[in-house]
């Protein structure tokens, strides 16, 4: 048996090897680099199988490749799954949850009552058409979360920022791909002012899309180590390993699901194969990217009707003042 799989062990090996080569250094360039890096926790899982037939087979030289991929790709992949013990710090809560309504089409209702069990503070909301955001106020979404920095705007384009404490300087920023988002300060009672925007870079679909995704991931704030403290959160349209969002994350922010241990849970699409997206396996596009001086309590998506997207809940801690 072993003699006939033997020949055929290069191949698998290989593959996995020009995937490590790409990931691990950030090489990906465009299409289809960007978009099958995405599924990276999935070729690191099929890197140990591969490894492992390839030392059963007695194929020492293509083992020994094999086991180097899988350990550089298991490297970057499994720390996800690891809850960092120093992710805590002293200060105030602040329960904070994002999700794309997929064009307004969320249950309105389900979503308030998910923000009212968890008892969110901040919700970052993308794709609010002017239709999902009366259906959101008609749900009661307002009256749990009555600050709003919101701008519901027809198809895919609209956010808001909506809080259970006082918002300042509420802004919005147009990305190139079309996409606005909304921002605001957070006045944390006890604690320093809290800088939040529901991200929403372009989808890196086709030639166009491809450009507009590096650009909208430039133009995300980075995280203001000197400043007030920021959360950026909402749909990404990337993972972690995709070298422009570490990029955007080396600037002091932390993944909040990373840090969690909860890094390996997907979020789009929020069901599969029956939402009709039988050749997408889940990815995590959608996330909580804080400032490294908040503390990290917890981090979990939770599936809500209506949508393709879970949304993402992180419990963080704000620094008093």
């Amino acid at each position: 048996m072993w003699t006939k799989v033997a020949p055929w062990v290069w191949l698998p090996v290989v593959a996995c090897l020009v995937w490590t080569v790409v990931r691990v250094p950030g090489w990906e360039r465009g299409w289809p680099w960007v978009q099958v890096m995405a599924f990276t926790p999935y070729v690191a899982a099929g890197s140990v199988a591969v490894a492992v037939l390839a030392l059963v087979a007695r194929r020492w030289v293509a083992g020994a490749v094999a086991v180097v991929a899988a350990v550089s790709l298991c490297a970057v992949v499994v720390p996800r799954a690891s809850r960092d013990r120093h992710s805590t710090a002293d200060g105030q809560p602040l329960r904070v949850l994002t999700v794309n309504l997929m064009g307004g089409r969320a249950d309105g209702r389900a979503l308030a009552s998910l923000v009212d069990r968890l008892d969110v503070d901040v919700l970052a909301l993308q794709e609010l058409t002017p239709d999902g955001d009366a259906a959101l106020r008609d749900a009661g979404v307002y009256r749990l979360l009555p600050f709003a920095a919101a701008f519901p705007l027809p198809g895919v384009s609209g956010s808001a920022v909506l809080s259970r404490y006082p918002l300042t300087s509420p802004s919005h920023r147009r990305l190139r791909g079309g996409s606005v988002q909304a921002r605001a300060t957070v006045e944390v009672p006890g604690a320093v002012p809290v800088d939040v925007e529901s991200a929403h870079p372009a989808a890196p679909w086709g030639a166009p899309g491809m450009a507009n995704w590096y650009h909208d991931l430039r133009a995300q704030p980075p995280a203001t180590v000197d400043g007030r403290p920021r959360v950026l959160l909402g749909d990404f349209n990337a993972t972690l390993d995709h070298a422009a969002l570490r990029r955007l994350v080396d600037t002091g922010y932390r993944d909040a699901a990373a840090v969690a241990g909860t890094g390996l849970r997907t979020s789009w699409p929020s069901r599969w194969p029956s939402n009709g997206r039988r050749l997408t396996l889940p990815v995590t596009l959608d996330r909580v990217l804080a400032d490294r001086r908040i503390g990290i309590a917890a981090a979990r998506p939770y599936r809500i009707a209506g949508t393709d997207h879970r949304s993402v809940y992180a419990a963080l801690v704000v620094p008093v003042r």
